[in-house]
């Protein structure tokens, strides 16, 4: 089996690159989706999230607001890194979980979509390593329209990420998205073939049992990690 990286940035079309994957029959666990389902109403990531931010960031449904709780974390490094500290063992492990069904189901490429990839150390068990790259002025202009937001604070979204240029140096692949559609979707079925031609489980692949190993790794470290959270604050 093979576990490819796909990373990018904010408004770096890494979400066009992922949803081209799925529409080419290549299953793609998608982080953002598991981020919002770990966040739902009565979930454990929900309790944490509530209990470290207060109730002031729920909608009247009980639902967490995630614009608001977003304008939070934007603007404060420090809260930013707490809510990932508090999400990432349900992220990682709901990830890890759905790698586990695909595998079982035969699947032979999957797809990580992580925009934390290097953030969280995933980047380990993942190869290739795809980065969605855009220049700096095009990802900021892309930011302002899409969102509808200012200047600064498109920039104080953009700059609350590792930098598109590191993550380009960290990169196997790298998909420059600066340009049009159509030159996307060119580069788009050069890096398909690429992750689905036969090449050595050293380069780019692993065995099917090397592949429960670090399932089954990364799952334990997942929930040692949760133990080690629950210990800390019962203290």
């Amino acid at each position: 089996m093979r576990i490819v990286g796909l990373t990018g940035g904010i408004a770096s079309g890494k979400s066009t690159v992922s949803n081209l994957f799925k529409s080419n029959g290549i299953p793609v666990v998608d982080a953002d989706l598991i981020a919002r389902d770990v966040l739902k109403k009565g979930t454990g990531g929900w309790r944490r999230v509530v209990d470290a931010f207060g109730r002031d960031i729920l909608q009247d449904d009980g639902e967490v607001d995630r614009a608001k709780l977003g304008q939070i974390v934007f603007s404060d490094p420090a809260k930013r890194q707490l809510l990932n500290r508090l999400l990432a063992p349900f992220i990682s492990s709901g990830m890890f979980w759905e790698v586990f069904k695909l595998w079982i189901k035969g699947s032979k490429v999957i797809v990580l979509d992580v925009p934390l990839l290097f953030e969280a150390k995933l980047d380990r068990w993942t190869k290739p390593i795809i980065v969605v790259w855009v220049d700096p002025e095009t990802q900021l202009q892309r930011l302002m329209a899409r969102d509808e937001i200012s200047e600064e604070q498109a920039k104080n979204r953009i700059n609350a990420q590792i930098p598109l240029d590191w993550k380009k140096t960290k990169a196997d692949i790298v998909i420059d998205n600066s340009g049009s559609l159509e030159a996307l979707h060119e580069q788009f079925r050069k890096v398909s073939n690429q992750v689905t031609e036969s090449l050595t489980w050293v380069e780019f692949g692993l065995s099917r049992g090397g592949a429960l190993c670090v399932l089954v790794s990364v799952i334990v470290g997942v929930f040692t990690c949760r133990s080690i959270y629950n210990n800390n604050r019962m203290k």
